[in-house]
């Protein structure tokens, strides 16, 4: 199945603790349904000193959210969801609120 959603797109999250927060998603993981997004559901991970890490201590990363749990961000700032249309030769995604053709 094609993704809706893919590493580099402009996403919103629409449901948690971060409702409303916008950012670039990193990592797409289809396998879990979930997606990775700069900024948004901050963990903190305590971790052990290391040869690579001498410091060590409190590490703060994203954590993963469910892919039903964000939408992309159309030309307007608005969430909207993604269809599929055929241009040309091509399958491109495309936003359903504008009707236009997502990047990416």
């Amino acid at each position: 199945m094609a993704a809706k959603i893919k590493k580099g797109d402009r996403v919103v999250v629409l449901a948690g603790k971060d409702k409303g927060k916008q950012g670039s998603v990193l990592q797409v993981l289809p396998k879990d349904s979930r997606v990775v997004v700069e900024g948004v559901n901050m963990v903190s991970r305590h971790t052990k000193a290391t040869q690579a890490d001498p410091q060590g201590g409190i590490k703060h990363k994203e954590a993963a959210l469910h892919v039903s749990n964000v939408a992309v961000v159309d030309s307007n700032g608005k969430p909207t969801r993604v269809g599929f249309k055929i241009e040309g030769d091509k399958k491109v995604r495309v936003a359903k609120t504008t009707g236009e053709v997502i990047n990416g």
